[in-house]
């Protein structure tokens, strides 16, 4: 059934075989949208997720080479995630009210430090502004993810409609591209290694076995509330690390 709805949209554009196709792929929409979100504020809507992504299933679509060795899943996850954060870049998804949190508690962090000589700690930081650890951890978690956005991986060149991460038909990185991987695999290991054991394991279950929070909430015997906090520590401190350490 799926290869005869292929077929006619390959051959034909055919418009009912490519709305069977759009609801067959429709969980990598709604799996891409849980997985951004769960790291977004709460200002972001769902909605506006999956209307991004819903357009990078049909661009998916359109572009699909079959000729390629490369599976539609795998494509259609590119052009979904892409076209995800591309919207999120073009838009200032940031409330102004946070920017300004990160500043205060950016100014707050550095006068600690040069006050103590010493890091220090997101409850010393939260006491001083008089606001809750929690709130520390939320803002400077979506400043950082504002940040990460900001930087040039952008998944759609302006000049070009092809995705800047394209999948290269040779499999083999250049000697360069190997060495500065194993280089931020090394350091990344680093960081995640002086982490707690339940910050480690959210981590790499979040990351690595690409579980959501109520996933890994089950396996963990905790709430998803739970498990979204100390994701948020293991940010903090990660952050906290990788700056250092640059």
């Amino acid at each position: 059934m799926i290869e005869q709805c292929w077929q006619k949209w390959i051959d034909a554009r055919d418009r009912e075989a490519g709305d069977q196709l759009i609801e067959k792929y429709m969980p990598l929409v709604d799996y891409h949208v849980q997985r951004i979100a769960s790291s977004l504020p709460k200002s972001v809507k769902k909605e506006d997720l999956k209307s991004l992504a819903l357009l990078g299933l049909y661009d998916a679509l359109e572009k699909f080479d079959p000729s390629r060795d490369l599976k539609f899943d795998t494509y259609a996850s590119f052009r979904i995630r892409g076209a995800i954060l591309d919207g999120l870049r073009k838009e200032d998804w940031l409330p102004r009210s946070v920017r300004e949190k990160a500043k205060k508690i950016e100014a707050t962090i550095e006068r600690l430090q040069q006050m103590h000589m010493r890091d220090v700690s997101a409850k010393e930081v939260a006491d001083a502004l008089n606001i809750s650890e929690d709130e520390v951890y939320a803002v400077m978690n979506e400043q950082f993810f504002a940040n990460v956005l900001s930087l040039d991986e952008r998944p759609f060149d302006d000049d070009d409609d092809q995705p800047s991460f394209t999948i290269r038909d040779d499999h083999s990185p250049s000697p360069e591209e190997h060495m500065l991987r194993e280089e931020q695999i090394a350091q990344l290991a680093q960081v995640i290694q002086q982490l707690n054991e339940k910050e480690q394991l959210v981590i790499s279950l979040f990351y690595k076995e690409e579980l959501t929070f109520t996933e890994i909430g089950h396996i963990m015997g905790l709430s998803t509330s739970r498990i979204s906090q100390i994701h948020a520590k293991a940010l903090f401190k990660m952050r906290k690390l990788i700056e250092q350490a640059v």
